[in-house]
């Protein structure tokens, strides 16, 4: 989690003159921006929830009031990343297709608290990452969480992104293209040292291209983390979240990313990389059960699924060296960040291995 400093959270501007790291929220414009919106009213009160790794999100509280405010971290920031206007705007059109959070207010104006943010209601329930809940932890339970995930996922897949207001949002041929020479540009200006195994695993994927289905809204970090489930059982999955790297493009680049960051039961350990450890627990699908699920639920048919899970390691590491850089610069002060060192160098050699296999 976020760990909160003293110059985190001030309630006017003046109070952060004079530190060297700007504030993440300033409540005092805020409070004046919500009651312009009937959000609430009163003194807000501000508790950080998730990682925050990566845009940063607080709980915010005004009496009985509360919802969730999301924010790009401190500057400086790799280009087009974190972009929360662009995340907004996407929840928004998918609103009553897919399952996210209603967005309430969303904001440009760097004045208000010195990015742009905006604010979505709270849902309730679990999110699943190193343990499962005792309300949802049945063998049932576990196998309908993945298929769940998967069910929310086709339906994601399944929206009319041009009747949403989508049109413009991102460009519906040439993604797989585009991703190679977008994350290509981002290793060059990310990297702080040279891993031979980054560019062979580049030079893979770019000679072994498949050819892409229908364009679909992809949400470009869906996984068992990034959704909420309900409180009780059955397992259901009620909201999806963290949108920031949404476009319009190749829907199974989502589930190549899915089934990467999915553990199986036998899977070797995996380290700090493990982020879907809790998925070797008796009752959740194997990999290739989710894959078959996704195929039957969506009518696509599977193409090299080792070529889309290998981009999404690769654009993992790229991803990862870039908040590595921000650590070792210190933009940031999150410890786990500086851990990325060692860390970028074998998730590449799990890329190459898993690029070259047969």
């Amino acid at each position: 989690m976020h760990t909160i400093a003293p110059d985190d959270i001030v309630r006017t501007f003046a109070e952060a003159e004079g530190n060297e790291r700007p504030p993440l929220l300033v409540t005092e414009p805020l409070e004046a921006f919500l009651d312009a919106r009937g959000l609430g009213s009163g003194p807000i009160s501000a508790a950080p929830v998730g990682e925050g790794h990566s845009n940063v999100t607080f709980v915010i509280t005004r009496g009985e009031w509360e919802a969730v405010i999301r924010r790009p971290p401190r500057p400086p920031l790799p280009p087009s990343a974190h972009d929360v206007s662009r995340e907004a705007r996407v929840l928004s059109a998918v609103s009553g297709s897919a399952r996210v959070p209603a967005v309430l207010a969303a904001c440009d104006d760097d004045s208000v608290i010195g990015s742009p943010f905006y604010v979505m209601e709270k849902v309730d329930g679990h999110v699943v990452t190193s343990e499962v809940p005792s309300a949802l932890d049945s063998v049932e339970d576990r196998r309908r969480m993945g298929e769940e995930l998967v069910d929310a996922l086709v339906e994601i897949h399944a929206v009319d992104w041009q009747a949403a207001g989508l049109e413009g949002f991102g460009k519906p041929t040439g993604y797989l293209e585009r991703q190679l020479r977008r994350f290509g540009g981002l290793w060059e200006h990310n990297k702080t040292r040279e891993i031979e195994a980054v560019e062979r695993v580049g030079g893979w994927l770019r000679d072994n291209l498949p050819e892409s289905p229908a364009a679909t809204i992809v949400h470009g970090d869906f996984r068992l983390g990034n959704v909420i489930l309900g409180p009780e059982s059955p397992a259901r999955v009620v909201a999806v979240l963290d949108w920031e790297m949404a476009t319009i493009g190749d829907p199974l680049a989502d589930l190549g990313y899915l089934c990467t960051l999915w553990t199986d039961r036998d899977d070797p350990p995996l380290g700090m990389f493990e982020l879907s450890g809790v998925t070797r627990q008796e009752g959740f699908p194997l990999r290739s059960e989710l894959v078959a699920r996704y195929e039957e639920r969506s009518g696509r048919s599977m193409t090299d699924i080792r070529w889309y899970q290998t981009l999404a390691l690769w654009k993992s590491i790229v991803f990862m060296e870039g908040n590595y850089k921000r650590a070792v610069s210190g933009t940031t002060d999150d410890p786990f960040l500086k851990s990325f060192g060692e860390g970028v160098v074998e998730l590449a050699r799990r890329a190459e291995e898993l690029a070259f296999a047969g």
